[in-house]
Formats: C-alpha cells, sequence, structure tokens
C-alpha cells in the first residue's frame, strides 16, 4: 500500500488582499431600492502566476446598474505566456418584474497555453489514474486550448427571515466595514434571521486541450439545483454569521454532452467576530467544511476508467483559488471529496493606499486585509 494515498493533504499560506472602490464611501448604500448614485470602477492590474506568466489586465464595474440593485463586472487579462481570457458576470437582475427572482448571469472564454492538465494521457503514468489522492504530481499533460463557460442563476428569494421585508440588501459603511443593514447573523433560525433562495441554474461549458500527441475534449451542460441560506451580516466582507448550501447538478448527457452525470455538494461557512485591537479595525475567524460526491460515478475493472463521471472541473476536485490553493487548479478530483479552511481575516487601521492621494482616488482601496489560512482535504 502507498502511504501517500493516508495522508490528507495540508497547505498553509499568507494571503494578502485588497478591496476596491465598489464600496466607496460616498456609495453609502451598497446595494438596495435608495440607491441613487451609481459606482464605477475602472481598474488596471497586473500579477504571476502558472498559467499567464506576467500578465495584464482591466476591471470594469458598475454598482446600480442595469437596475438600482444590480451590478455588472466585466474584466480582460493577457499574459506572456500567451493565454488570455475574458470574463462578464451580472448580480442581482430582476427579472420580468418578479419581485423576488434575479438573475446572476457569468460568461467566460479562454485561451491558455501550454497549461498543465490532470487527465489521463501520460504515457509514463499509464496503470495510474490522474487526479487521485494518491496520483503522482507529476501524472499530468501539457496543451493549449480554449476553455468557454456560460451559467445562469435563477434565484428566487422566499419570504421568511430577513428576506421577508428585505428583497434586497442596503449596507450602510465606513472605511469599508458594516455600520448598519446588516443582513443575517442576527439568530441561527432561518425564519428569523438571513435569506434563503430556492436557486436553478442552467450551465454550459466546453475546455478543449491539444497537445503533441493527444487531444482532450471535455463537453457538458445540465442544470445545478440549490437551497442557500446566507446568513452573513454583511456580504462583501462577514463578520458575524454563517450561510449553509445543498446543491445537486446533473448532466442529462443532451445535446453536445461528453456523458451524464451527477453531483452532490453541501457547504457550511461560520464567521465569529473578535473585535477590534490596537492594530486591527476588525478581526475575524472563518471556518468553511465543503463536502462532494458524485452516485453516478462507476469504475470499470481496469481501475482507470470511469463512466458517467464529471468532467474535472465539474465534481469532487481539489486544487486552485477556491479549495487547497496550494495546488494547481483540478490537481486532486475522484467520486468523493472533503474539505475543511480555517482563516483569521484582519483588516489594520493602516491603508498604504491613502498615501497616494491621486492614485486613491481613482481606485478607492478602502481595507486591505491580512488572511493567513490553513486548509485541509482529501
Amino acid at each position: 500500500m502507498h502511504l501517500k494515498r493516508y495522508i490528507p493533504v495540508i497547505s498553509l499560506f499568507l494571503l494578502v488582499i485588497g478591496w476596491g472602490s465598489a464600496f466607496a464611501e460616498d456609495f453609502p448604500i451598497v446595494k438596495g431600492e435608495d440607491a441613487k448614485k451609481e459606482v464605477i470602477l475602472n481598474l488596471p492590474y497586473a500579477f504571476y502566476n502558472e498559467s499567464f506568466g506576467v500578465a495584464v489586465g482591466y476591471t470594469y464595474s458598475r454598482f446600480g446598474y442595469p437596475q438600482k440593485q444590480s451590478a455588472i463586472i466585466a474584466t480582460a487579462m493577457a499574459g506572456t505566456r500567451g493565454s488570455a481570457m475574458a470574463f462578464l458576470m451580472g448580480r442581482d437582475i430582476r427579472v420580468l418584474r418578479v419581485n423576488r427572482l434575479f438573475l446572476d448571469p457569468i460568461v467566460s472564454t479562454g485561451y491558455f497555453a501550454d497549461n498543465n492538465a490532470y487527465i489521463d494521457g501520460n504515457p509514463d503514468f499509464a496503470g495510474q489514474r490522474a487526479g487521485s489522492n494518491g496520483s503522482d504530481k507529476d501524472n499530468y499533460i501539457t496543451g493549449s486550448g480554449t476553455d468557454n463557460f456560460f451559467r445562469l442563476k435563477f434565484k428566487f428569494l422566499l419570504p421568511i427571515g430577513y428576506g421577508r421585508d428585505h428583497l434586497v440588501d442596503a449596507y450602510h459603511i465606513e472605511r469599508g466595514l458594516l455600520v448598519s443593514g446588516a443582513s443575517g447573523g442576527e439568530s441561527l433560525n432561518p425564519l428569523e434571521s438571513g435569506k434563503t433562495y430556492l436557486e436553478i441554474r442552467p450551465f454550459y461549458r466546453v475546455q478543449l486541450i491539444n497537445g503533441s500527441d493527444f487531444d482532450s475534449k471535455q463537453k457538458t451542460n445540465g442544470l445545478d439545483f440549490l437551497l442557500f441560506w446566507d446568513n452573513r451580516n454583511f456580504l462583501a466582507n462577514p463578520s458575524r454569521g454563517n450561510s449553509i448550501q445543498f446543491k445537486v447538478s446533473r448532466d442529462f448527457g443532451w445535446a453536445d454532452s461528453s456523458n451524464s452525470w451527477t453531483v452532490l455538494t453541501g457547504e457550511v461557512d461560520q464567521y465569529f467576530s473578535l473585535g477590534r485591537s490596537e492594530r486591527f479595525r476588525q478581526r475575524v475567524i472563518a471556518f468553511d467544511v465543503w463536502a462532494a460526491y458524485s452516485p453516478t460515478w462507476d469504475a470499470q475493472p481496469d481501475g482507470i476508467t470511469i463512466d458517467n463521471r464529471p468532467p474535472t472541473f465539474a465534481g469532487a476536485t481539489l486544487g486552485g483559488l477556491w479549495k487547497m490553493r496550494g495546488y494547481p487548479s483540478g490537481r486532486f478530483t475522484d467520486k468523493a471529496a472533503v474539505y475543511y479552511s480555517a482563516e483569521y481575516r484582519m483588516i489594520p487601521d493602516w491603508n498604504p493606499f491613502n498615501r497616494w492621494a491621486r492614485l486613491q482616488h481613482h481606485i478607492g482601496v478602502q481595507w486591505v486585509e491580512i488572511v493567513p489560512f490553513v486548509e485541509i482535504g482529501r
């Protein structure tokens, strides 16, 4: 037996993040029926990662557009390795004048050059399934290709808790921190606190990877069905409360889908405020637990071939920006996965952007946040 199969994957990092002018002080009501003024963010940025190399990008967002309670954000980026990507997202767009029905659309298109994908095909690991918990870190294939994706999230706000009398949130903030208008965190009873949504999300994604001696294609389309209780006090930067989500994802094998599959996921997060300190305006401990399971996953006798499995980006997957951040995107994928994280979120009084008044006038960074965190997953 390989000992590696029985050791949980553990990572520990320090993350420093900033928040832009989406919540600038001249827009005290972040979202709400009384919002009179649009906030516009035009911001160039630069970064480095494995996929893009040295990259530059630009983001544009408008809050209070196309409706008072809604927002849009668009970004495009390109890097020295030849990769490029564009992304458009909308939030809280009211549908068909139905007060409680909102739409969050997402559209993304990209070309990625010489990327590593943890899928089968590497001849050096013919007897091992790529991405499994005990798989070798070098069991991947390298190629270039496209990744195109869209999702339409229709969410219906149930008339319970905070959502009984508040269809949209109206947050009053100061220097990026909530002053009043908390939308949750008052109780652990969804009938009294937070907002509960029933959601249906049609999705489509096609990922093509071309290498020197292989071609890989993953196509999927289907529906997500969700029950989501958002009991956080401030969506953008919660200091107390929790959220719970249950999701069923189903690809029926229709149209040009690669195959049919089902994935069940659940997630719980919890936030505890530690208050102010001498140097920090806000301190929060955040916990997250997530699990996923694919009941359609059907392993064949060879141990490599899997029928009715979700694509590597859609199922029980760890690695990348959101879960197991110390590993490449899609590093682990299997029939089931479990993930735990803990974060210590600290917002100091110090804001380095205030030293450059002209720059701050354009980008309006209201806070910086230092977040040491630990993750465990399998």
